[in-house]
């Protein structure tokens, strides 16, 4: 046994997992071949995991802290929640196509691992947009309508982005910026105002 080899902690087996699971779903979510990308043996990840299932769902929790929660407080100190919303809407747009994770995870939703965090976090994303339009000043109804809009172009920019590699026009930091600027206009055209 080598003495130079670092002792792996849970953390780094699920980095890889999420890494894996962007690559290639969850069949590539394999304790063998994690442990050979690790450098490692099948026994230290026993270590830190009972089974498959457990470094699954360790993945699928950093997935949501990372690219939902972490993507939410990064835009929460706005106040102005017109500009919270551009900025999030960029923020997504931006990672789309450097992170082909959410769109494979998004894939495998019919996994019954995979199927109930991935409702929770559309739930989740879908509640925070709907609120940011209603603090705009959209009534529920249209906030609703909005958010849905937002979030399925945002899933549809990812997919083409992650799945199609250099399909969509906006390889350029100004192509990038005209599109996220047109889709906000969009998005608010009509905005009444913000609740007070």
């Amino acid at each position: 046994m080598r003495q130079d080899r670092r002792r792996l902690s849970a953390n780094d087996w699920t980095e890889a997992a999420l890494t894996a699971l962007g690559e290639g779903g969850v069949p590539a979510v394999a304790v063998e071949p994690l442990a050979a990308r690790l450098g490692t043996t099948k026994g230290s990840f026993y270590w830190h995991f009972a089974n498959r299932e457990a470094l699954l769902e360790a993945a699928l929790s950093l997935w949501e802290q990372r690219f939902t929660e972490a993507t939410i407080s990064a835009v929460a100190a706005e106040p102005d929640p017109a500009a919270r919303l551009r900025m999030l809407f960029t923020r997504v747009s931006r990672d789309a196509e450097h992170s082909p994770v959410s769109v494979s995870v998004l894939a495998s939703a019919g996994h019954e691992l995979v199927g109930p965090v991935v409702r929770r976090v559309m739930e989740r994303r879908m509640s925070y947009v709907i609120g940011l339009f209603e603090e705009v000043g959209f009534p529920p109804e249209v906030a609703l309508q909005r958010a849905v809009l937002g979030l399925t172009a945002h899933v549809g920019h990812s997919q083409l982005a992650v799945r199609l590699p250099g399909l969509l026009p906006l390889g350029t930091e100004d192509r990038l910026d005209g599109y996220i600027d047109a889709a906000v206009e969009l998005l608010l055209h009509d905005a009444p105002g913000p609740k007070r």
